[in-house]
């Protein structure tokens, strides 16, 4: 079992730190080259991976240009378009609905506020977070998806559950020029050592100072069930 830091804010530091040297060139993964294409492959990446997204985009926004074609695109049509990906006819939903606001409430333009954002249907504060940094270059929060979230309870960070909480806490621990770049780390270490069911802590550069080092601790805090 590692021994955090004294302090959340000295943990973070040093998580930070370390994950910095693993992966120094973290960065996001989904594949855009515009607002609305980012906005909609980060609503087509909820419960699933980027991979799979980035696969299906890549013929998705050749066949559409602009939020006009995506809002009048028949719901069957578009459905079939993203069949591999979860949950496709609620996401083809979402986007016909999102791009259909966008043209008529917005100008045509992916709006760039907190509030704006989660007022299109499938955008919640995660992915309002991921298209406000990554399309606008504006950063006024941390993204919290599924690995942010193992990651930071694991590392003993939060004891929060749901992300708006988590991301709270994270927000007064986490230095605010790094609040971009933490998800990104979070994401690459969960994909490659610390993953959900079966965490590699052999070969993790955060074991000395994890509380759910598999080595001897006796419980994971990411699920509050023991190994």
């Amino acid at each position: 079992m590692g021994t955090p830091r004294e302090t959340n804010a000295a943990q973070a530091e040093v998580v930070i730190e370390r994950l910095e040297e693993e992966y120094p060139d973290s960065t996001i993964s989904l594949r855009y080259s515009n607002r609305l294409e980012l906005l909609i492959a980060v609503i087509l990446s909820a419960q699933c991976t980027d991979e799979r997204v980035n696969q299906e985009t890549e013929h998705l926004f050749e066949k559409y240009d602009g939020p006009q074609e995506y809002a009048n695109a028949p719901q069957e049509e578009l459905a079939e378009d993203l069949s591999s990906i979860t949950y496709y006819n609620n996401k083809a939903t979402y986007i016909r609905s999102a791009c259909e606001a966008i043209v008529e409430e917005h100008d045509g333009e992916v709006p760039d506020t907190m509030s704006a954002l989660t007022d299109l249907s499938g955008v919640g504060r995660k992915t309002a977070n991921v298209v406000l940094q990554h399309g606008h270059d504006i950063v006024e929060g941390i993204v919290v998806d599924t690995h942010v979230q193992r990651l930071s309870r694991r590392l003993g960070l939060t004891e929060e559950q749901r992300p708006e909480k988590i991301e709270r806490e994270l927000m007064e621990i986490v230095p605010d020029g790094y609040w971009q770049q933490f998800t990104h780390l979070c994401i690459d270490h969960g994909r490659a050592t610390c993953t959900a069911r079966n965490p590699d802590c052999d070969d993790c550069v955060l074991a000395d100072v994890c509380p759910s080092e598999r080595g001897d601790a006796p419980i994971d805090l990411a699920s509050g069930e023991p190994w």
